[in-house]
C-alpha cells in the first residue's frame, strides 16, 4: 500500500483521540501555510513600496515636499509610517508647543518619542503571525509523536487480542502508526523555516529603520542630511537604542 492508503487504513482504524489528533495536525499545516503565505505576500509588497517611498524621500527638494506626498498618498509601509508621524510630531510642536504632559520638553526630545512610539507600533506589526509559527513549530512534532504512541498501543491491543504475533501482524499497525510522526514533522519544518526567515527579514527592515530614523531627525532639527562620521551623536543615538 501507498501513503495515501496506509493513512486512509489508520484513520479507519483509529478512535476518536487518534482522528482528533490528525484533525490538529491539519489544523495546523493550514493555518501555517496561511501565515507563510500571507507573510510573503506582504514582505514583498512592503520591499516594493518602502523601495518607492525611499526614492521619492531622497529625490525630494524640501521636507515639505516629502509631507505633501504623504498627504495624498497615505503611509502602507515602515518607512513612510515613520516619516509621517516624525513630520507631523515636529510641526505639532512648533505649532502648539508643549503645553500637555506628553508634549513636554524641547522639540527634539519630543519628535524622539514620537519617532520612537512608531518604530515600536513597526515592530510590533511587523511581527504579526510569528507567535502562531513558532507555536507550531514547536508543538507539531509532539502532537504526532503522540499520535504515534496512541496509534502503537491500540494497534498492539489488538494484536494481544489475536493471539500469537508474528512479525508480520507488529509491522503494518506499527508502521500506520508511525505515519502520525512524519506528519508531525511535515507540519513543523515548513513553519520552522517560514519563522527564522521572517525573524531574519524583520531583523534587517528594523536595522534600516534605525538608520532611516537617525537620517530623518537630522534633517528635522538641522535642516540638513548626516554627514559620514565616526560615531553617531548622543540624541540621536537615544532614538536607535529606544527602537
Amino acid at each position: 500500500m501507498d501513503f495515501k492508503d496506509n493513512l486512509t487504513h489508520f484513520l479507519a482504524q483509529s478512535d476518536g483521540v487518534g482522528q482528533t489528533l490528525f484533525a490538529l495536525l491539519a489544523a495546523m499545516s493550514i493555518a501555517s501555510w496561511y501565515f507563510i503565505v500571507v507573510k510573503t505576500w506582504q514582505g514583498v509588497m512592503m520591499r516594493r513600496r518602502s523601495a518607492q517611498f525611499l526614492k521619492t524621500f531622497w529625490d525630494a527638494a524640501s521636507l515639505d515636499e516629502v509631507a505633501r506626498y504623504l498627504n495624498q498618498h497615505a503611509p502602507n509601509e515602515p518607512f513612510a509610517y515613520l516619516a509621517w508621524h516624525a513630520i507631523a510630531a515636529a510641526r505639532h510642536h512648533a505649532a502648539h508647543g508643549a503645553h500637555r504632559l506628553r508634549e513636554a520638553g524641547s522639540a527634539s526630545e519630543f519628535l524622539i518619542r514620537s519617532m520612537r512610539r512608531a518604530i515600536d507600533e513597526e515592530s510590533a506589526r511587523l511581527e504579526w503571525g510569528l507567535t502562531a509559527l513558532a507555536s507550531i513549530a514547536s508543538t507539531a512534532p509532539f502532537v504526532g509523536l503522540f499520535g504515534t504512541v496512541w496509534g502503537v498501543y491500540h494497534a498492539l491491543l489488538g494484536i494481544g487480542q489475536g493471539g500469537a504475533a508474528t512479525l508480520d501482524q507488529i509491522a503494518g499497525p506499527v508502521g500506520e502508526a508511525l505515519i502520525m510522526t512524519g506528519l508531525g514533522l511535515a507540519v513543523a519544518i515548513p513553519a520552522v523555516l517560514a519563522y527564522n526567515a521572517c525573524a531574519r527579514a524583520n531583523r534587517l527592515v528594523l536595522a534600516r529603520l534605525d538608520a532611516y530614523a537617525h537620517d530623518l531627525f537630522a534633517f528635522l532639527t538641522t535642516g540638513a542630511p548626516i554627514a559620514v562620521q565616526p560615531a553617531a551623536s548622543p540624541t540621536a543615538a537615544v532614538v536607535l537604542g529606544g527602537a
